[in-house]
């Protein structure tokens, strides 16, 4: 059956608002949860509202499918990666980056996923790639200086490498997941991959048990709706999307969300990146646009 095309782009729009949204809340969420408290918390909430949602799929006559030792390798290595790696990274960098500055160090993703391609997917490493690589990276150093000429101490600087650290953790997950796409239904693979990674984040259980005990009710509920919107139903629709989408596609289309970040940090947190920000935001974005040019 012939899937209508309104409902990818749906699943895509749905991902893109959420994971914007997710950048303000962890920014928000600072003051109140430690990193690693904070990625076991949204896990933990995550992986409780998608065993509800595969409990509710089964009953209604979808069946799981049996991976096999390949398969679970992937899924294993994306929920390391891709749900604890990338969250606890995330969370950290967000205490000494504003959120806005975040979602444009993460745009960065597209041009480390092409160079991914060419070596693991055999695509070409044309020039395109090796410029768009370099502009891109000129772009977060840009962004990096930016951060840090607003204080006088080394956090900034900090806080952007291990948001690139996410960049690397979200583009060999989406490399992984691909050959995934159309032999597993995303919602499977999404509980699986959240399930592992709330398990990885265990050793934070302490501190979120503290953390939730001193935390106002407004900054649980922040924290709740972390794990349903952009992590259960935020994921599912990206790994929908990537069954009928090429990667190519979905990465152009997360260039909405430093737009939308920045515009929500704006109206909830009153921050804002430093005004060279986005000057090394456009080179970034212009060196991810040239890293997906197809001709040499």
């Amino acid at each position: 059956m012939t899937t209508a095309p309104w409902k990818p782009l749906l699943a895509v729009s749905v991902t893109l608002v959420f994971w914007a949204s997710a950048f303000v809340a962890i920014r928000h969420l600072a003051d109140d949860f430690r990193p690693g408290a904070l990625a076991l918390g949204r896990l933990g909430t995550g992986a409780i509202c998608l065993t509800v949602l595969v409990a509710w799929s089964r009953r209604r006559g979808t069946r799981l499918v049996a991976l096999d030792g390949s398969q679970w390798a992937r899924v294993v290595a994306i929920g390391l990666l891709w749900y604890a790696l990338y969250m606890v990274a995330l969370n950290t960098g967000e205490h000494h980056v504003d959120a806005g500055t975040a979602s444009l160090i993460l745009q960065l993703s597209p041009v480390v996923i092409a160079v991914l391609a060419s070596i693991f997917l055999g695509e070409r490493f044309t020039r395109w790639i090796a410029l768009g690589l370099a502009l891109a990276f000129v772009g977060v150093a840009i962004i990096a200086f930016a951060s840090s000429d607003r204080s006088d101490s080394e956090g900034p600087v900090i806080g952007v490498l291990l948001c690139l650290v996410s960049v690397a953790s979200y583009s060999v997950s989406l490399v992984l997941q691909k050959p995934l796409a159309g032999r597993v239904p995303a919602l499977q693979i999404t509980w699986l991959a959240c399930g592992i990674g709330a398990i990885a984040t265990l050793p934070w259980a302490g501190q979120l048990v503290t953390d939730l005990s001193q935390a106002p009710a407004s900054s649980i509920l922040w924290l709740v709706f972390l794990g349903v919107f952009p992590t259960a139903i935020a994921f599912t629709t990206y790994g929908y999307a990537l069954q009928h989408l090429s990667a190519s596609q979905l990465g152009i289309s997360t260039y909405v969300v430093p737009v939308i970040s920045i515009a929500l940090a704006a109206v909830l947190l009153g921050e804002a990146p430093a005004p060279l920000s986005y000057v090394g935001g456009a080179v970034a974005l212009a060196g991810v646009w040239l890293a997906r040019r197809r001709t040499e």
